[in-house]
């Protein structure tokens, strides 16, 4: 049955039922567990399905910062990150060069 046929069925008793709405609808996409893109229709406003996290209330809340709540990601500690990986890459090349 092609996209044209589905959107028009006949019923029984010669009524017309019109899916247009439910076929153009934009579907979710996510990837499920065999690799494919899931079929589902995405949740009103949303760019998911119900399942994949389109649900009401689901995901974090708007302004979010629990996620920098520890640090990890602010410059200065980015900044000693680096400075900690090049005197360890200095100290390996050191240590290359004496052997």
């Amino acid at each position: 049955m092609g996209r044209r046929e589905a959107r028009r069925q006949r019923m029984s008793g010669g009524h017309v039922r019109n899916t247009a709405a439910m076929v153009t609808s934009p579907r979710c996409g996510a990837r499920t567990r065999d690799g494919t893109a899931c079929r589902a229709p995405a949740m009103h406003g949303k760019r998911r399905c119900r399942m994949h996290g389109g649900a009401r209330r689901s995901g974090a809340p708007k302004g979010n910062r629990n996620a920098r709540r520890h640090g990890m990601f602010t410059r200065d500690s980015r900044a000693e990150r680096h400075q900690v990986k090049a005197l360890l890459e200095d100290a390996w090349g050191l240590l290359g060069e004496l052997k």
